[in-house]
């Protein structure tokens, strides 16, 4: 908890990333020379950032906040993540960014070693930012070892009590945990963020206000929005068959004068019910949550943003905002980029005539011709992006 409470020290200066944001004024001609920084030392390939909706409605408010990034593999989602909380705990916001995806990249986007499947303080920021790259994997090897631990060994030892032993060894095991040893699509990811949200309700992690997903590509975030009614109703029937081997083992130990076991505490499946619903019921909350798209300017992207969209709208999970990333500028000398850009303009302008993609904010981010890795490249992009 000493972890948690302390602040972040020793910042890092992004003196070097500020070129090119003055060059597209972004800083004043003013604030560069008293800071004293060299210009073009990063080069901005666009002119812009558009937004109608901006950051400052994003920072507002003390209460807690989730935002979820997804979209097609390799648009840029990480890094917007990244540089987002950063941004969040620049202004004052306890922030944790989580990683769902399990080709983590988080630890690159910070330049600092984040894996552990633990929460790990952000080295370079004076604000508490956290980062947690999730093992879905182990987690759900966690949970189906616990739910096979003892699973159908009371009935297995009271039939054999009763001489029944073949018919027990045929109720013994039925273990419950093992019918999930080939889970749906997406169980893994919602054991992770149902994790999240055993320690997110804890009293010691309240200090925190906006929580950042970094989620896994298109298909992975499609299967998890559907999958906590899914298994709401899949747990379900599972519960009510362990329900009714139980009351059959009451009956015959009241049979044959056995004493009657006290109810165990809630199981590790009726736990596992109970937070996918506060997932189900996350996602779908416009006051704490929202979803935001990130993609690039290709028509194959913007494509399978729109079906992102359209699912998203389908499981009333709030979405408000779309991020097109790594746009060149509209001239430039080089024919290459040229053609580039006239596809680029071709997608944008399916944007704007999509029926499911026209209706959200517009932020076109900036194509950089540096990697942007460590909290100066991400202090840097932020401020380009979150306006």
């Amino acid at each position: 908890m000493a972890a948690l409470s302390r602040l972040i020290s020793t910042p890092q200066s992004y003196s070097s990333f500020t070129g090119v944001a003055e060059s597209f004024g972004f800083i004043s001609a003013a604030k560069r020379n008293a800071q004293n920084l060299a210009p073009n030392l990063v080069r901005s390939l666009t002119t812009t950032v558009e937004t109608v909706l901006g950051f400052d409605e994003m920072v507002s408010g003390s209460h807690r906040k989730f935002y979820f990034l997804g979209g097609k593999g390799g648009v840029g989602k990480t890094s917007c993540a990244a540089s987002l909380a950063v941004k969040f705990a620049n202004h004052g916001h306890p922030t944790i960014v989580i990683s769902t995806d399990p080709a983590h990249s988080l630890s690159d986007s910070f330049a600092q070693n984040l894996t552990g499947g633990i929460l790990i303080p952000v080295e370079g920021l004076d604000s508490p930012l956290f980062a947690l790259e999730l093992n879905p994997e182990k987690a759900k090897e966690d949970f189906l070892a616990a739910t096979q631990k003892d699973g159908g060994r009371e009935v297995k030892d009271f039939m054999d009590s009763m001489g029944m032993g073949m018919f027990g060894d045929q109720l013994g095991d039925l273990k419950l945990g093992e019918l999930l040893d080939s889970p749906p699509p997406g169980f893994d990811e919602a054991i992770a963020i149902s994790k999240v949200m055993q320690f997110i309700e804890s009293p010691e992690y309240n200090m925190f206000t906006r929580v950042v997903f970094d989620t896994a590509p298109t298909g992975h975030t499609l299967r998890l929005l559907s999958l906590p009614d899914f298994l709401d109703a899949s747990i379900g029937k599972i519960m009510k068959l362990k329900k009714k081997l139980a009351s059959a083992t009451s009956a015959l130990k009241s049979v044959f004068g056995k004493e009657e076991v006290p109810q165990a505490a809630p199981d590790k499946l009726e736990q596992l019910r109970e937070r996918m619903v506060k997932v189900r019921d996350l996602f779908r909350d416009s006051n704490t949550t929202e979803f935001i798209i990130v993609t690039i300017p290709t028509v194959m992207a913007i494509n399978e943003s729109s079906r992102l969209c359209a699912s998203l709208r389908k499981e009333s999970v709030p979405v408000q905002r779309l991020i097109v990333n790594q746009v060149l500028p509209l001239t430039s000398d080089c024919k290459f980029c040229a053609m580039r850009r006239k596809d680029q303009l071709r997608a944008l302008d399916i944007i704007q005539k999509d029926p499911e993609l026209s209706s959200l904010w517009l932020i076109q981010a900036p194509l950089v011709d540096v990697e942007i890795r460590g909290i100066p490249a991400l202090k840097f992009m932020g401020d380009m992006v979150w306006r």
